[in-house]
This record gives C-alpha cells, structure tokens and sequence, in this order.
C-alpha cells in the first residue's frame, strides 16, 4: 500500500471511505431498507469480510462497501437487534 494511503486506526480508515459507505446508505434507502445505519455496514463488512483478511487496499475496502450484497446486511442488522434485545429481556430477569 502506498505510505500516503496507510492508515493509522480504523477509525481514519472509516473517515476515509465514508463517502462510499454513504453511497451504499443511499443504495440502501432506495430500497426500502432506511433503518440500516453506515455503522451497520462497517460493522458487517469488519465482522464477516475483514476479520481474516490481510493486506486489504483501499480499493478492496471501498469494493467491498459498494458491492455488498443487501441482503446480507439487512439479515445481519435484524440478527444484531435481536441479540440486543435478548440481552436486554435476559438483564431484565436479572433484576427480578
């Protein structure tokens, strides 16, 4: 990778490809699927897509955003809301 493309957390790499990771949300939107946030995307991509991946370019990380299948990212969405809510009824049988 080109040493003025490096980046130094995963964060500046999020700041970086935002504007593709906006592209995709307004994708997203078109179809129907406006509950699902740019976060939602990267987490997505971090979790199934990059997690063993080594010497990702840029190129590949935007490639990446803007060819993810839709489909893939509103079932992994609704999975997350589910686990949270789990969460959240088995905390509540905690306090009880």
């Amino acid at each position: 990778m080109d040493k003025d493309l490096e980046f130094t957390s995963a964060v500046d790499l999020y700041n970086r490809v935002k504007p593709a990771l906006k592209t995709k949300l307004k994708e997203l939107k078109r179809k129907e699927l406006d509950y699902i946030r740019m976060e939602d995307i990267w987490n997505y991509l971090i979790k199934n897509k990059w997690m063993s991946a080594n010497g990702l370019d840029l190129c590949d990380v935007v490639n990446d955003i803007l060819n993810v299948d839709n489909s893939k990212i509103d079932e992994y969405v609704k999975a997350e809301h589910k686990r949270i809510e789990q969460e959240i009824l088995e905390e509540d049988l905690d306090i009880i």
